[in-house]
């Protein structure tokens, strides 16, 4: 990905800076460039069938399914966003489920297991690409911890994973690539408007109430 090789030549290889990391960088720990907010816990009589959807690492892989919960009450404001939202799953199987996903699918509600990560620099392009960056070190630290087929990402381990960069430097990269964070999450929705016709279309398409027999292709 194009822009996933500009973070690495960047803030790993240096190259726009000659090769070697500019002498104004600090480390920071991951945690410090983000705030991370856990999802909500839910008990059985805050479940519904109307309502908000409760995100889990299902809905995250899948989308809104006949299998996803809603929820019928109030909760903490903090628990609640919408499109662009950057979802980062911390527990799970390390392999399959610990990953950072941008969210396309309207108003919801996150379950517990999963941060919504804003930027400390008003820089959600960078965020999104420094966890993706790291995906291969959560899935080590969470194999690690691997009970039963599960593993997590704490934030004891977002806060001892450090990372260098200065807040100048992480803004010129925003303005780069923020045209392909936005193109992105673009392909993301036209992706689900796709899938979305197609369910549409091919049941009827199977019984018959769409005739496309004379459709010239």
């Amino acid at each position: 990905m194009q822009a996933q090789a500009l973070f690495k030549s960047w803030f790993v290889d240096f190259e726009p800076f000659g090769g070697a990391m500019p002498d104004d960088w600090t480390e920071k720990s991951v945690y410090d460039l983000a705030e991370y907010i856990d999802g909500a816990a839910f008990k059985k009589n805050e479940y519904s069938t109307d309502g908000l959807p409760i995100i889990k690492i299902a809905e995250l892989k899948n989308g809104i399914t006949d299998s996803t919960q809603y929820c019928c009450v109030e909760k903490d404001e903090k628990y609640y966003f919408d499109n662009k939202a950057i979802l980062f799953s911390w527990s799970g199987n390390p392999e399959t489920s610990i990953d950072t996903f941008l969210w396309y699918r309207g108003k919801a509600i996150l379950n517990q297991h999963t941060f919504r990560v804003v930027s400390k620099y008003n820089a959600p392009a960078f965020t999104y690409f420094l966890l993706k960056f790291l995906k291969p070190e959560f899935t080590h630290i969470a194999s690690n911890k691997q009970t039963t087929g599960l593993g997590h990402v704490t934030v004891a381990d977002l806060k001892r994973l450090q990372f260098s960069c200065n807040a100048e430097v992480i803004n010129e990269f925003e303005e780069v690539v923020k045209p392909i964070f936005d193109m992105i999450y673009n392909t993301f929705i036209e992706s689900n408007q796709l899938a979305e016709l197609r369910d549409t279309l091919l049941p009827k398409l199977m019984n018959g109430e769409i005739n496309v027999s004379e459709v010239k292709i």
